[in-house]
Parts: C-alpha cells; sequence; structure tokens
C-alpha cells in the first residue's frame, strides 16, 4: 500500500499542494504564482504575499487532491513548509496543515525549506550516495554534503546575498523587471560574458562560503560610471559578465566539494538550478572528472509543493512528526530537515 503525502508551500510567493506517493511518485502538483502581484514592486511584497496565501491555499489544496484522486482520509501525514522564508507566509502555511491535519487525525511533518528543493531531485532521478548539493534560489546559496536523504552536512553558505537575489537586483538595475533571474538568462545569451571583468568572491579554495553582494555593488559602479560618462550601456554585455562571474564561482566551490569529498553525484537545486549556463557549465566540469550531475527539471526548481511532500516522505517513516505546537521558523541555522 502507498504512502501519501499532502506536502503545502507558502514560504515565499508561490502558494503550492502536491500529492506524492512513497516519495518519488507525483500523483498532483498544484502551483499559484504571486509574481504578476510583485512584479510592479520589484520584488516580493511580504505582506502581499501573506495575504493572497491565505485567499488562495484551500482552493490549492482542493485542486491538489482532486487532481490525484484521493481524499483527505487516504493520506498517510501532511506535510508543510516550515521555514526558511517568509513569516507571515509560512504561518499561511503551517496553520493551515496543523488544522488539516488535527481535523483528519494524521500526522504532521514540519519540512525545512532548503532540504525539499535539494529532495527535488528524488522525484526524477535514482541518486548514489554519498553526494555534495548545490543549493541555489533567492533566499539561499548553500552548499552540502549528503550522506543519504535523511542525513546532510552544511558546508557552506552565503554571508549575505544569495545568488538569486543578485540576480533580481541587477536585473532591477537593468531594469529587465522581476522575476531577474530568467530575465537576465535571457538577455546574457546575446552578450560578451568578457566585455566586463567582475569579481568572483570567496573563490579561493579555503572556503566553501559564498557572498555576492560585492558582485552586485561593481555591477551598479559600473552602470554609475558608464552612464556619468555618457557612455553607451550594453545591458547585454553586463547581464553576460555578471552571470558569468556568479556561476564560475557556484561551479568552482561545487567541484571542490566533489573532489574533497570523493563523490560521484552532485546535485543541483534551487531557483537558479534552471540558469542555462549554470547546469551546462557545471556538467561539462563535473564530466572532466567522470562525476554526474542530478539536476531537476525547470518546473521543479522553484518553489513547489512536491518537493516537500517528498522531503516530508522521508520524516513520515522516520516518524518525526510535529506537535501542534508547530510555529514559522524564518530562519533556520542547520540545513537538516526541521523535526
Amino acid at each position: 500500500m502507498q504512502d501519501l503525502i499532502l506536502g503545502i508551500e507558502t514560504s515565499c510567493d508561490e502558494t503550492a499542494a502536491a500529492v506524492v506517493a512513497d516519495g518519488r511518485i507525483m500523483l498532483s502538483n498544484i502551483i499559484s504564482s504571486q509574481v504578476d502581484f510583485h512584479r510592479k514592486f520589484g520584488g516580493v511584497v511580504p505582506e502581499i504575499a501573506s495575504r493572497k496565501h491565505l485567499e488562495l491555499v484551500n482552493p490549492v489544496i482542493d485542486s491538489a487532491l482532486a487532481e490525484a484522486g484521493v481524499k483527505l482520509s487516504a493520506l498517510a501525514a501532511i506535510a508543510v513548509t516550515a521555514g526558511p522564508g517568509l513569516v507571515g507566509a509560512l504561518l499561511v502555511g503551517v496553520n493551515t496543515a496543523k488544522t488539516l491535519a488535527y481535523a483528519a487525525g494524521k500526522p504532521l511533518v514540519a519540512v525545512n525549506h532548503i532540504t525539499a528543493h535539494v529532495s527535488a531531485n528524488y522525484l526524477v532521478h535514482e541518486v548514489t550516495f554519498p553526494a555534495v548539493c548545490l543549493v541555489a534560489s533567492g533566499g539561499h546559496t548553500s552548499l552540502l554534503y549528503l550522506r543519504n536523504r535523511q542525513e546532510s552536512k552544511l558546508l557552506g553558505t552565503t554571508r549575505d546575498d544569495a545568488a538569486g537575489e543578485a540576480f533580481d537586483k541587477v536585473a532591477r538595475v537593468l531594469e529587465l523587471g522581476y522575476p531577474g533571474g530568467p530575465a537576465i538568462d535571457k538577455l546574457a545569451a546575446s552578450g560578451d560574458a568578457s566585455a566586463f571583468a567582475f569579481p568572483k568572491a570567496f573563490s579561493g579554495r579555503d572556503t566553501y562560503e559564498f557572498s555576492f553582494s560585492g558582485l552586485k555593488s561593481a555591477v551598479i559602479n559600473t552602470l554609475h560610471n558608464l552612464s556619468q560618462r555618457k557612455e553607451e550601456i550594453n545591458k547585454a554585455d553586463i547581464a553576460a559578465s555578471f552571470q558569468a562571474a556568479v556561476v564560475n564561482v557556484l561551479v568552482e566551490k561545487t567541484c571542490l566539494a566533489a573532489v574533497e569529498f570523493d563523490v560521484q553525484s552532485v546535485l543541483l537545486a534551487g531557483g537558479v538550478a534552471a540558469n542555462r549556463m549554470l547546469r551546462k557549465s557545471l556538467q561539462e566540469a563535473l564530466y572532466v572528472d567522470g562525476r554526474k550531475l542530478f539536476c531537476p527539471p525547470p518546473e521543479l526548481c522553484t518553489d513547489n509543493a512536491a518537493m516537500v511532500a517528498c522531503a516530508g516522505f522521508d520524516l513520515y517513516r522516520l516518524k518525526h512528526f510535529a506537535g501542534w505546537d508547530l510555529n514559522a521558523t524564518p530562519v533556520i541555522d542547520n540545513i537538516l530537515q526541521a523535526e
């Protein structure tokens, strides 16, 4: 008999629900994006995100159950993103999941958002362990060592801006709109990545930590100087040079970790994992040493509930259940599953 997990995700600006069987088979994966509501502000407005989650969470859950053809009574457990994320947005999902689990008499599972991104790979790949995983998104840039699906060690994270956050901020100053990642990815394809020598912070071999605020500032200063001198601004070249600076350091650190920990499997996860240059560059770099890259399809790189249900399945099998006092945790210091 299959263990059916309902996953609920409301950590930022996607309201999502999904039903996954046995931590692998997606029976439904419903995502309602708020991008259009936030675009005019150039980024996510937390209060707007929370209010939209309140409006959408129940219809999205109903759609996920209907598409999967299951009732609440058939579920093994209900999994929800408890953090990290926007606290108001998280609270909508957490309180909804607690209510449903209590009413249906089902176990409640609290999932770490970063772990969920890693788990997106397990929905589409048979991953061999141990492995190294790079999680790069709008709010997080972390490098992990994975002993198995349940155990991970944080090797390094960002000291300031995450990679995705840098993409959004640079896209804003280039007037490319929101979200910035896809816009820069598209524009960079027609630019010269060697046109500007932007800095690669923390590119040495003594740390697995990241920093992108200096790179972001360098781009802003370059644009300001060009404007002051009334010189032509080639946005495609700037986008390509910026993207190359981000991708190069992500690939370099990930490959160094793969060599140090002697792993054959490398995972990529998070919204920035949809970036075409990052996927191509990392795959080519790993291929030289005979290592294999695992990466979800683009629709599973961005926030979704199938990854939450997948991560929740592992916790369910370990009987790591949350209590009715579960609260949203906007900042989680470790990358292990939130229990």
